[in-house]
């Protein structure tokens, strides 16, 4: 996929000016066995209701351990700074039992391996109707209802018979559709797909997708989606926020991003891309080098000593995120495209 056919694939949907979800300045430190790892350092985005962020990033960039973050799910070694404030609420400092009330009613997550997931001893029914009564008091038959009504809503084939059975006999994709299920079951205002689609075949990864796509334009749900995919973001994607070594380094609206990519990490990124027009078995561009430990990060731009422009300068001084154009926001010395 080219920069141009990636632009022409973002369809932009207006949304509300006041967002649902705004995070400032997010950190998050691990510290142990004598060690501190700078997992997260200095994220912000917004997003607004009924819309899709993107977050999109190599493997150890942060974007997991960002959404855990806000929904709570880290672990003690954690440490965690800065503000993520939800529908006028703010997240972060809760007590594990307030996040209870919010996990779920509020704000759901769908992870990458619905296998590790689900419960491979429960029936799917009893798994979905267990998260229905956890969001709301109903008795058993109105959560059984509601339970089939989310099976079909996910469109799983032949619900009632899905309904009674485990995990082990459902296809991948289908565990997917139940994980989304349960994650609907109690009507959640923001949901956070972390890889969700990772582990699919394509046409699977398709199918979800264009599922999400449309429960939200029927729920007005507004999404995150984590991935490594650009081909993901620039196809169901609003808004995209691209991390590196930790850092937001490109934040813009898709089509604006696509068409005028500014970071060189995004550049090469895109350019990992397969494309039809390659000659066939040619090798894919590869970014040389690895990304910096995050125990000891470099004193300047930490995407440097990977970057075919990189001075001096960005070995020495990290750059700032700032919005140097109109809703586009980079963090680069030396932007591609950008005249010196």
């Amino acid at each position: 996929m080219s920069i141009e056919e990636a632009a022409q694939a973002v369809s932009v949907r207006s949304g509300p000016a006041e967002p649902l979800l705004e995070v400032e300045d997010l950190r998050v430190r691990f510290t142990g066995r004598g060690r501190r790892v700078h997992a997260v350092n200095g994220l912000s985005y917004r997003l607004c209701a009924g819309r899709t962020l993107a977050v999109i990033g190599e493997s150890g960039s942060g974007k997991s351990v960002s959404s855990r973050a806000l929904m709570g799910l880290l672990p003690p070694t954690a440490t965690v700074t800065g503000s993520a404030r939800f529908d006028g609420r703010e997240l972060l400092g809760r007590s594990d039992r307030q996040m209870r009330r919010i996990r779920g009613a509020d704000i759901a997550m769908v992870f990458q391996d619905p296998s590790r997931s689900l419960n491979p001893t429960m029936r799917i029914g009893v798994q979905i109707t267990e998260a229905v009564r956890a969001h709301g008091k109903v008795d058993r038959k109105a959560a059984h209802e509601r339970a089939m009504e989310l099976l079909r809503l996910v469109r799983l084939p032949a619900p009632a018979r899905r309904f009674h059975e485990y995990p082990h006999q459902l296809s991948g994709g289908m565990r997917q559709r139940v994980m989304i299920a349960i994650a609907l079951a109690g009507e959640p205002k923001l949901l956070i797909a972390d890889e969700a689609t990772t582990a699919l075949d394509v046409t699977t990864q398709a199918q979800i997708m264009r599922l999400l796509a449309e429960l939200q334009e029927r729920l007005g749900t507004a999404i995150v989606l984590i991935s490594h995919d650009l081909g993901l973001a620039a196809s169901y994607a609003d808004d995209v926020v691209v991390m590196y070594a930790g850092r937001a380094v490109e934040y813009a609206p898709a089509s604006t991003l696509f068409a005028r990519v500014r970071m060189p990490y995004t550049e090469a990124l895109l350019g990992a891309i397969p494309r039809l027009e390659r000659p066939p078995h040619a090798e894919l561009p590869v970014t040389p080098g690895q990304p910096p430990d995050l125990t000891r990060l470099p004193p300047g731009c930490p995407f440097a000593p990977r970057c075919s422009r990189a001075t001096d300068e960005c070995h020495v001084q990290i750059p700032p995120f700032a919005e140097h154009e109109p809703g586009h926001w980079w963090a680069c010395w030396h932007p591609c495209g950008v005249s010196s």
